[in-house]
């Protein structure tokens, strides 16, 4: 791929000590749409030495004559069947505007185009970005460019300062946290089981799924296996709450990462009191609020449950995708689909 210049910029693949200019970026960005700086410093550096995630290949980064970074964008296609390559772009708040947004939406169309060799013949292949719905500029760029918008994600908060009322385990259904060289696999069995009935759900191969896993655990400087949560029947794990210490917006934040009970497990009380759990456990350490995000028309209820446990929407983001190629959707979009494939 060629790097073009544009009014002075150029695009150039991101190299690792761009790390600092790449967070200075997104920091930039969070403050001026949002008020809040984010530091997504570990995020960054996982994201770029995760498995089949390539620099070179995934990255660019906007940068002045004088070698300053003034945007970034990048494009995730690590797993099969790759029929959905996500996309993630960010300037800086001195640069909207001056054509750094298009170039680098250029570049993830083209390097998406690449994915369409590696999925099935059959498939249909999409491209995937996530806007905050207060990003209308942003937003409109990508409509112009054939993107629609799919779906809408919530950033729901609870405040600690309220009473949390203590959970109430089902019978026979016990709580523990992670052991983690004994429950890596198991864990990510009971997630794969979990979440394979949301919206945008494409099957990934066990393995792949494990090494990812793997990796995001085992090279994040913050993780705690006494913020990972699991419910219990006997041996089994059939709930788990998995949990960042902080948010990246906000270090008085806890984040739930991932919760989730698997599909034979549902209805009976567990998901509410693993919520309940991790907010007792993290008041008890000191945090204000917790956050997570949710899929807005979760196919499982997931927004009354948070609601019932007291949390509320804070911030919007709308899914948008574009089709790089037409042909059989393997994504879950109803739960009737998936019914009618089992």
């Amino acid at each position: 791929m060629n790097s073009p210049v544009l009014n002075n910029w150029s695009l150039r693949p991101a190299h690792l000590d761009d790390l600092d200019g790449v967070c200075d970026v997104i920091d930039a960005y969070s403050l001026d749409l949002l008020g809040v700086g984010a530091d997504n410093r570990k995020y960054v550096v996982l994201t770029w030495e995760q498995p089949g995630f390539r620099l070179d290949q995934d990255t660019r980064v906007a940068v002045t004559p004088e070698g300053r970074i003034v945007g970034y964008g990048e494009v995730e296609d690590t797993e099969a069947p790759h029929v959905r390559a996500g996309s993630w772009i960010r300037v800086h708040p001195e640069f909207k505007g001056r054509g750094i947004e298009a170039a680098l939406l250029a570049w993830i169309e083209e390097r998406a185009e690449e994915t369409i060799a590696k999925a099935p013949s059959h498939a249909q292949v999409i491209l995937t970005h996530g806007i905050n719905d207060q990003d209308t500029d942003l937003q409109a760029l990508f409509k112009q460019n054939g993107f629609r918008i799919v779906r809408h994600f919530w950033r729901m908060v609870i405040d600690l300062e309220c009473e949390i009322p203590a959970p109430q385990w089902p019978d026979g259904i016990t709580v523990r946290t992670l052991i983690l060289d004994e429950d890596l696999e198991a864990m990510v069995r009971a997630y794969r089981d979990s979440f394979c009935d949301h919206w945008g759900h494409v099957d990934a191969p066990f393995e792949e799924d494990l090494k990812q896993w793997d990796h995001w655990i085992r090279n994040d400087p913050e993780f705690d296996e006494t913020l990972t949560f699991l419910a219990m029947a006997g041996d089994e794990i059939v709930g788990l709450s998995s949990c960042e210490p902080r948010d990246a917006e906000d270090q008085a934040t806890g984040h739930i990462d991932i919760l989730g009970v698997t599909r034979s497990w549902r209805r009976r009380g567990i998901a509410l009191a693993l919520l309940r759990h991790t907010f007792r456990e993290f008041k008890q350490r000191g945090q204000k609020r917790v956050s997570l995000g949710v899929d807005a028309a979760s196919l499982t209820g997931a927004v009354r449950l948070y609601e019932l446990a007291g949390m509320k929407m804070a911030r919007q983001f709308d899914a948008f995708e574009k089709e790089l190629r037409a042909g059989e959707d393997l994504s879950l979009r109803t739960l009737e689909a998936r019914d009618a494939a089992s």
